[in-house]
């Protein structure tokens, strides 16, 4: 399984700032060490054309020049400099390269990315660019390019925050359907209704979570009965977790690693390509966080040696299996 890694373009965060940025080179080299079966490559940068099909010209200069204002960077939780710039631009690049190596080979994966509270015009909750729109608009216009036929878009957020750039991006965008299970009293405090919100009572626990998972991907396949998806982007959030410090839910890690095996489990069975971001994850002990991560990569890598070899990019079944 081919996994993308943006680590290396780290920002330098001032004392004491609550944005735990080691984590990424932490899962990299747990990954490098415990998961073999998966390649690990550099992320490319996005371009600025293609951080234009879902953001603004004067948002995608802002960061790249430097033009944010101070209210902005406040707004985003960075200071803005170029490392800071380039390292959205790995972002995104990951999630994009993540995205075409799912439609060839099942599934993938971007060890950061699931910027979801950036929305077209601005960047927010250390979200600078939205690396997931940004790729499900890309691959749509790959996909028509190629096959002449609409690619229709999931984007299944597990992050404990809903997803709200994501949902103000393609709010008038039927070809993506957004689901969003997320802590009713968390950030953002004013949300921004998707396709299918799930709103979830702070000290939820790993049964209610699992139930309201099961309900709504149910509901979200009924909703896709005539015309299913053809690609999913699934923000696999640590910060549902029992010892997250901006979560406030109580999911065990078998609670979430049994998420990540249903979500990937209900793709799988419905032939869908999946590409993964790692999302929130703000745990007190930055190695809880990590593991948790872990174990949601080799979450994916089990599912994609079970995917199917040949044809997942042009939609055909082969039910042969690494």
């Amino acid at each position: 399984m081919q996994a993308f890694t943006s680590d290396h373009h780290a920002l330098p965060l001032p004392p004491g700032h609550r944005f735990p940025m080691p984590k990424y080179a932490l899962l990299r080299q747990a990954v490098e060490t415990q998961l073999p079966e998966v390649q690990l490559q550099p992320a490319p940068a996005a371009s600025e054309g293609e951080l234009l099909l879902a953001h603004t010209p004067e948002h995608v200069c802002a960061v790249l020049e430097g033009w944010l204002s101070p209210a902005q960077q406040r707004e985003i939780g960075f200071p803005w400099s170029e490392r800071m710039a380039e390292r959205s631009r790995r972002s995104v690049g990951a999630t994009i390269a993540a995205a075409r190596a799912a439609l060839a080979e099942g599934v993938a994966v971007n060890l950061a990315g699931g910027t979801h509270h950036a929305s077209a015009d601005r960047g927010s909750g250390y979200c600078v660019f939205n690396d997931v729109a940004v790729a499900a608009r890309l691959m749509q216009a790959e996909w028509h390019r190629r096959h002449a036929s609409l690619l229709r878009v999931l984007v299944i957020d597990l992050d404990v925050h809903q997803g709200n750039g994501t949902a103000a991006i393609f709010a008038d965008d039927p070809t993506v359907f957004t689901l969003s299970l997320h802590g009713e009293r968390n950030f953002p405090f004013r949300k921004v209704a998707g396709d299918l919100d799930v709103e979830l009572p702070d000290g939820c626990t790993d049964a209610a979570y699992l139930q309201a998972l099961d309900a709504a991907l149910a509901q979200t396949w009924h909703r896709h009965a005539a015309q299913p998806p053809g690609l999913a982007f699934y923000l696999a959030g640590a910060d549902p977790h029992e010892g997250d410090r901006l979560g406030r839910l109580k999911l065990s890690a078998a609670g979430l690693a049994e998420r990540d095996r249903r979500v990937l489990a209900a793709l799988r069975e419905r032939r869908i390509p999946v590409a993964l971001t790692m999302a929130g994850g703000y745990g007190r002990d930055i190695g809880q966080t990590v593991a948790l991560q872990l174990e949601t990569v080799r979450q994916a890598a089990q599912a994609w040696e079970a995917w199917p070899v040949v044809g997942l990019s042009q939609g055909t079944h082969n039910p042969t299996t690494r």
